[in-house]
């Protein structure tokens, strides 16, 4: 399966969210995707699988809980191909960088302006 094929599926997407935040077990994943989508733990476990056979998750035991985990491999490998595209979006980042430091300049000056100058 394409890495974009795997990111395309919202309920994999929000399993990749909670294991960003570090190592979580099989039960709480399972917790919080079937609140948030209504869906199985069979539903579940099917999207875990797909992660871990696409290689975006790493899973192992510790007794009988197994501990799933984001591998940071095929992520690599999106940002490469996105990277031509970064062009598109940099230059906007720059000008947000250039205005920020404009409105940050301009509040440092009028907190330095002493008020009976402007009087």
């Amino acid at each position: 399966m394409h890495a974009f094929d795997v990111l395309g599926d919202p309920v994999r997407r929000r399993i990749l969210e909670l294991l960003a935040e570090g190592e979580q077990p099989s039960g709480a994943v399972t917790t919080v995707v079937q609140d948030e989508f209504g869906i199985t733990q069979p539903a579940v476990s099917q999207h875990l699988r797909v992660l871990r056979e696409s290689g975006f998750a790493t899973v192992r035991r510790d007794g009988a809980r197994r501990l799933y985990a984001v591998d940071a491999t095929p992520f690599r490998e999106v940002d490469a191909w996105l990277a031509p595209f970064h062009q598109f979006w940099e230059q906007r980042l720059d000008s947000l960088e250039t205005e920020l430091a404009r409105g940050r300049r301009a509040r440092r000056l009028a907190s330095t302006t002493d008020p009976k100058e402007t009087g």
